[in-house]
């Protein structure tokens, strides 16, 4: 396995551990808005803990009463989002990182005849331009690592990064594996609210929550 630092929220209780808690009820599931919001919840408490890491200059600011020495992200930061269950996630992220430019990509699985076996499609990118920036890659469920990895390799055709900050809810103990073999070392961090043990023959997480996309915004038809 590669050097590249995992942060997994799970092995210390906080927050997060409440929010994931209600992510996988299958009970409290039903309500795909607190779904989305605790999605969202996920995604503003791993910003904060993301801007630690991030650079950072002073200045002096004027107040009512006389001068004050703040701090400002040096930074360039683009948040990049994996559709569709990545939205919600992303919005978390948006609201602290309020300045980040923002790029989205398409992956989605199509499967083939007969079986569980699959490909992992992009079919859609809009994104500014990555060169030395530092880039948050949001993808809320990590179950075999392919999807980030091509969603990663399909935004370097706008250049390389500086930094790199995987972001995900769930990913499977196969996933983190994965990706620490194929992504860069010494760029790269990634961070998760919980690591599971396992992805069954449909490469679903397990235990996981079942399908993040559907539970935010309902079943699609893949026909």
């Amino acid at each position: 396995m590669n050097n590249i630092e995992i942060i997994n929220f799970a092995t210390t209780p906080s927050l997060v551990s409440r929010y994931m808690r209600e992510l996988r009820d299958v009970n409290i599931q039903n309500d795909p808005m607190r779904f989305r919001n605790n999605l969202k919840r996920i995604g503003e408490i791993m910003a904060y803990e993301i801007s630690k890491r991030m650079d950072y200059t002073q200045d002096k600011v004027q107040t009512p009463l006389g001068y004050a020495m703040c701090h400002e992200i040096t930074n360039q930061i683009v948040l990049a989002t994996i559709l569709r269950a990545g939205i919600p996630f992303h919005q978390g992220f948006l609201e602290f990182f309020d300045k980040a430019e923002n790029a989205f990509v398409s992956a989605y699985r199509r499967y083939k005849e007969k079986g569980d076996q699959f490909d992992v499609l992009i079919e859609y990118m809009a994104t500014p331009r990555i060169d030395g920036k530092t880039v948050i890659l949001i993808d809320p469920m990590l179950a075999t690592g392919s999807s980030m990895e091509l969603g990663y390799r399909a935004l370097l055709k706008k250049g390389t990064p500086a930094r790199l900050h995987i972001a995900s809810v769930i990913a499977s103990r196969q996933a983190m594996e994965y990706l620490c073999e194929v992504l860069p070392e010494g760029i790269t961090t990634i961070w998760t609210a919980a690591i599971d043990p396992d992805i069954n023959s449909h490469s679903y997480i397990m235990p996981g929550l079942g399908d993040a996309g559907d539970l935010a915004y309902g079943e699609k038809d893949d026909e």
